[in-house]
């Protein structure tokens, strides 16, 4: 591990001065980061631990949750405005991680989550554009059963590994942050990115960037949602597939719908395809099924995970019939 300084900062500000000095990285639960230094992937001179920045859970004015970006997994998922009105949420924290590892891990940290591809962590013998840029990625000629299907790039077919953020995509969330020029916010949606031909760049986070909040919007349709998570084992294993979503059914037609797609794109996937599909439409098993037929339409299969397409798609139809029983 190279050698690194720490400091906590008091305040936000003060945060944002020693954030703003060269090689210096945020520090939340550390439950990601300090793995990847161990590994030498990440190589901060400075730490700047902002976990007690904001740490809180508040009623919006117009009936939404904000969550400060220093929140733990753990209180975030036993809530109960969260158990109660974004249920998705909820369970998507809890199939995410071991109890140690949520009451360590931060709301702000979970959003900048890197790829568990193995060639990623391999330094010492594989190739890897969001490592190294440029090197190449022996993930598209290796062994890539857990790899992208969307959205994926000859540069990158790595996956994002969070189950929460699966959850906040399809809720419509709101990022806060917060620099040296001031505040603003991110849909949900815009904060990942796509690995184009520059996988090492991640999010739209510009440099010394805070996350200090996430917001959640006064969403009805919240209260019917659920998150379902397919790996190959029990155990807190990342996701082959999981879908969170969200149905109201009136008269056995498709009010309305959220769906998002995790395990299989380089960003929480919004699958917008299959929600204009079903939307409006009678709530039936084959309706669910050409809807998620629809969305995985344009997917791209490498060598070794075809099968995610079938499983993508059972899983969509899966969960809309449970929802709309």
């Amino acid at each position: 591990m190279t050698p690194f300084s720490y400091a906590r900062a008091a305040d936000p500000q003060e945060a944002l001065t020693l954030g703003a000095l060269a090689g210096a990285k945020f520090l939340g639960g550390g439950t990601n980061l300090i793995d990847l230094m161990r590994e030498d992937i990440e190589r901060p001179a400075r730490i700047v631990d902002v976990t007690r920045l904001s740490d809180e859970i508040e009623e919006t004015a117009k009936g939404g949750l904000l969550i400060g970006a220093g929140v733990r997994n753990t209180v975030l998922a036993e809530h109960p405005a969260v158990r109660t009105r974004y249920p998705v949420l909820a369970r998507a924290i809890l199939a995410g991680a071991s109890t140690q590892i949520r009451n360590m891990a931060t709301v702000g940290g979970n959003l900048l989550q890197r790829t568990r591809c193995p060639y990623f962590y391999d330094t010492a013998g594989s190739r890897c554009n969001k490592r190294d840029p440029g090197e190449g990625c022996d993930a598209i000629g290796g062994f890539n059963r857990i790899h992208a299907i969307l959205g994926a790039s000859a540069q990158c077919v790595a996956t994002h590994p969070s189950d929460m953020c699966v959850a906040l995509a399809a809720l419509d969330a709101t990022v806060h942050l917060r620099a040296d020029g001031g505040e603003r916010t991110v849909a949900f949606g815009d904060l990942h990115r796509l690995p184009g031909d520059t996988p090492e760049v991640e999010t739209v986070l510009r440099p010394g960037e805070l996350i200090t909040a996430v917001e959640l919007p006064a969403l009805p349709i919240a209260a019917t949602s659920t998150y379902r998570k397919v790996r190959d084992r029990a155990s807190y294993a990342f996701a082959l597939v999981s879908v969170a979503a969200a149905l109201t059914v009136e008269g056995g037609m498709v009010k309305d719908v959220r769906l998002a797609l995790g395990g299989v794109a380089h960003k929480p996937w919004r699958a917008m395809k299959a929600e204009a599909k079903v939307r409006g439409g009678p709530a039936t098993p084959a309706a669910f099924r050409a809807a998620a037929e629809a969305e995985l339409a344009d997917a791209q299969p490498l060598r070794d995970n075809g099968f995610k397409i079938e499983l993508a798609t059972r899983t969509i139809a899966a969960v809309l019939e449970e929802l709309a029983a």
